[in-house]
């Protein structure tokens, strides 16, 4: 079974970087940092997703990533789903903090369940048999959104159609140049159809 063990985003400045991933969030080695000035512009094309139990910590986490120099995209909101709010670093990177929640049920925590990269597709048919060919199962498929079955993988995958995931993010979709993204897993190296680069997965 494919298992990603880490993403490294590309930043001007990796160690500020890594600095805010931990304040915002508290992360570890699963979400890091390394250097690269390639050229890039607007939407990226991904979205890091950190799924939590309730509410209070979706505004815990939001909050603290503004308090730590993120700029804020969609506030924290209700809606028929649960509670989230999204927020764009100052290297660029998205992030979405999501709970299906309503209420909470409990004491206010910053424990993150799950981190879901979610991929930007232009044909998401296309790139889907890509990762299927490269051994992921599909564990949901909904036309424009497909999940990856990835039990034991600390970090999630699933693709989005590009327009989709931009609206959901709270951007435009246009973008050129680098993802500025490297995602390390057992099932590198390679280059997915919309660029996306993989490696084998290295230590810290």
């Amino acid at each position: 079974m494919t298992s990603i063990d880490y993403v490294s985003l590309e930043s001007a400045d990796p160690s500020t970087s890594e600095e805010f991933y931990n304040a915002a969030f508290g992360l570890g080695d699963q979400v890091r940092a390394q250097s690269s000035d390639a050229a890039t512009s607007g939407f990226r094309g991904f979205t890091l997703s950190l799924i939590v139990s309730q509410p209070s910590t979706v505004s815990s986490l939001i909050d603290s990533a503004v308090a730590a120099g993120a700029t804020a995209l969609k506030p924290v909101s209700k809606s028929l789903w649960g509670v989230g709010g999204v927020v764009q670093s100052p290297d660029g990177s998205i992030w979405k903090v999501a709970t299906s929640a309503k209420k909470d049920d409990g004491p206010q925590t910053r424990q993150i369940d799950q981190i879901v990269l979610l991929l930007a597709a232009e044909d998401v048919s296309a790139s889907k048999q890509f990762y299927v060919d490269h051994g992921l199962a599909v564990g949901k498929s909904f036309g424009k959104y497909i999940e990856f079955s990835t039990p034991s993988s600390p970090i999630g995958l699933g693709l989005y159609a590009r327009r989709a995931l931009a609206k959901d993010a709270g951007v435009a979709p246009e973008g050129s140049g680098s993802h500025r993204i490297v995602i390390g897993s057992d099932a590198g190296p390679f280059t997915d159809p919309d660029g996306f680069a993989w490696e084998a997965a290295t230590g810290a």
